[in-house]
């Protein structure tokens, strides 16, 4: 087993998550390559060195330069604010080191398209962070529907709903830029998961909007929920709806698929089960069944011998470690790549445009 020394721009919420990811990551998969904590980068150099000795880096720094030409990083990890990607990514692309990057990818369209023709001149692993659709359930949901399980699929149904911006008592940055938005901080998991399960979205029709005017007195120049109408390439209807203001929801990134021979249903508040109904035997005897993932089903085996324990959120993100690890080792693109975090983008592009024109439109335009 080869060492890899890792450095992880941003020590916050996505910094621990990933700094615990890639501290574990060999021990859970028995990985070709052993991660190294190598370097940590945060806004302060003393929430650096906090963060290194808490997460267990050899160093700390407040410059992600410092981190990105470190000799010792072999592998950069970026897990701060989106208007800072673009930048760090080139530059560990034009050094030839491999980029896992959080989502939403670029600040725009054009800023995303910019970091794929940087990945793909570089030639090197590089990878966006959509982690929900990682999960065991969520993965073999993807091959119930590959397989035909539930029929031809006839319909898809998708919401990523939120409460933590209800009370509009609660200010902050989270008002401010489109990036900052429900589309643009939200949105993108869904997206991907529909563009995982479904395939590319050909055009839409969708509505966005701010429904707290003011937060905390300052006004809020983003919006709060959106939905949309759909049609994928392959021709099933669908739709979505996102929301940081959905009293109640916690982590509601939920689909419901349906099929002329069945129908798949997932709620991420219970993520360790799927529902899953077939139009098998007796009509009288038909009904949904609630399968718990196990041992049998994608990436559980690793963490857990016994079915129906579980996994969590922090091992969505070990398996997403484990993915970036061995696209690096092999040398082979792993989706999703930053071509995937660009095609999500086009999309929150999409609906924001259709928004303002209140219109369909054709993804492909953006």
């Amino acid at each position: 087993m080869k060492d890899i020394g890792i450095g992880i721009v941003g020590g916050g919420y996505m910094g621990k998550a990933h700094s615990v990811a890639f501290a574990a990551v060999a021990s859970v998969f028995d990985t070709t390559l052993r991660p190294r904590l190598v370097r940590i980068c945060a806004s302060s150099d003393e929430s650096a060195e906090r963060y290194r000795a808490t997460y267990g880096f050899e160093t700390a720094t407040s410059d992600w330069r410092e981190l990105v030409e470190d000799p010792n990083v072999e592998a950069v990890v970026i897990a701060s604010p989106q208007k800072t990607h673009r930048a760090i990514a080139e530059a560990a692309f034009a050094l030839g080191k491999p980029v896992l990057c959080e989502k939403p990818l670029g600040i725009s369209v054009e800023e995303s398209q910019a970091m794929v023709d940087a990945a793909e001149k570089a030639g090197v692993t590089n990878m966006v962070g959509f982690n929900y659709v990682r999960t065991p359930a969520t993965q073999f949901a993807r091959k119930l529907i590959e397989d035909g399980r539930i029929g031809k699929v006839a319909y898809f149904r998708g919401e990523m709903t939120e409460d933590f911006f209800a009370d509009p008592e609660i200010g902050g940055w989270r008002g401010q830029g489109a990036a900052n938005g429900c589309m643009g901080d939200l949105s993108p998991h869904m997206i991907n998961c529909a563009r995982a399960l479904m395939g590319p979205i050909t055009s839409l029709c969708a509505i966005a909007e701010t429904v707290h005017d003011t937060r905390a007195g300052e006004k809020v120049t983003n919006d709060d929920q959106a939905q949309m109408m759909c049609r994928f390439e392959n021709g099933v209807q669908g739709h979505m709806f996102f929301s940081r203001v959905a009293t109640g929801r916690k982590m509601g990134y939920a689909y419901e698929v349906h099929g002329t021979h069945g129908h798949i249903r997932f709620d991420q508040e219970d993520q360790n089960a799927l529902w899953l109904y077939t139009t098998e035997g007796p009509e009288v005897e038909r009904g949904f069944r609630k399968i718990l993932t196990g041992p049998e089903h994608p990436d559980y085996l690793p963490f857990c011998q016994g079915p129906g324990h579980g996994t969590g959120y922090q091992d969505q993100i070990i398996i997403e470690a484990k993915d970036f690890l061995t696209a690096i080792a092999t040398k082979t693109d792993i989706w999703p790549t930053f071509r995937e975090g660009l095609e999500v983008n086009r999309v929150v592009a999409a609906v924001l445009d259709s928004s303002a024109k209140q219109a369909w439109v054709n993804v492909a335009d953006y």
